[in-house]
């Protein structure tokens, strides 16, 4: 459900179209994404624009239940995984593995990839209800 600001037509729609605990998967530009998932591709170049910038737009729009990230970002990326819960407080979260993680993203009806280039920097959404 879309609350109001985003620009981009194909995550307005996205948005618009996630459903109570779908996914919707924010990604830097190296996860791989597996077929027969929509990818809405924003990467420009490196950094551009980066994982959190796409991370606070998306939260200003969808009404998210939950998150999950990759146990490995706690150690290699810890600034962002900090970053994370706090544009994300208040929302139930789960960890697992980065590989679980990967074949997470299968369940995804779309995944954003960013122009992020520090690791593990990748989060999916679950959708929630504004009722």
């Amino acid at each position: 459900m879309k609350k109001e600001k985003l620009l981009n037509p194909e995550i307005v729609s996205a948005v618009a179209a996630l459903g109570h605990t779908e996914f919707l998967c924010i990604a830097d530009c190296g996860l791989p994404v597996p077929q027969g998932v929509q990818v809405i591709d924003v990467s420009v170049v490196a950094m551009v624009p980066s994982f959190l910038q796409v991370l606070k737009a998306v939260e200003g729009e969808l009404v998210i239940e939950s998150f999950i990230y990759a146990s490995e970002i706690e150690d290699a990326n810890p600034g962002t995984l900090k970053q994370i819960k706090e544009i994300l407080s208040g929302k139930a979260e789960k960890k697992i593995s980065h590989e679980e993680f990967k074949k997470l993203t299968a369940n995804a009806k779309y995944v954003i990839r960013t122009g992020e280039t520090s690791p593990y920097s990748n989060v999916i959404l679950v959708g929630g209800v504004n009722f």
